[in-house]
């Protein structure tokens, strides 16, 4: 879907390293994503150990990545359906 870009796209959960929060979980993520581009750190995804070779983005396994974001994405998928997608950017 991403095309040649797809591998300048970092992407991590943070579900392995705090569990799961149930109906905290999609504020967490959304602090998370506000960290991430206030300190241009990506944070890991823990034991993630044998990524699927086909799988072309850049994921972030293990140890956090220091890069310059710009923007996240953070999705939410809850009990019964519930499900948001929060978009944040950096402000110029």
């Amino acid at each position: 879907a991403f095309g040649n870009a797809s591998g300048l796209i970092s992407m991590s959960s943070t579900k392995s390293a705090i569990g799961h929060l149930l109906g905290a979980a999609g504020a967490v993520e959304a602090i998370f994503s506000i960290l991430s581009i206030r300190d241009q750190i990506v944070p890991p995804t823990l034991n993630l150990t044998d990524p699927d070779e086909g799988c072309d983005m850049d994921l972030v396994p293990l140890v956090a990545k220091k890069r310059k974001v710009r923007a996240a994405l953070s999705n939410s998928f809850g009990f019964g359906g519930t499900n948001a997608a929060l978009i944040f950017k950096a402000t110029p």
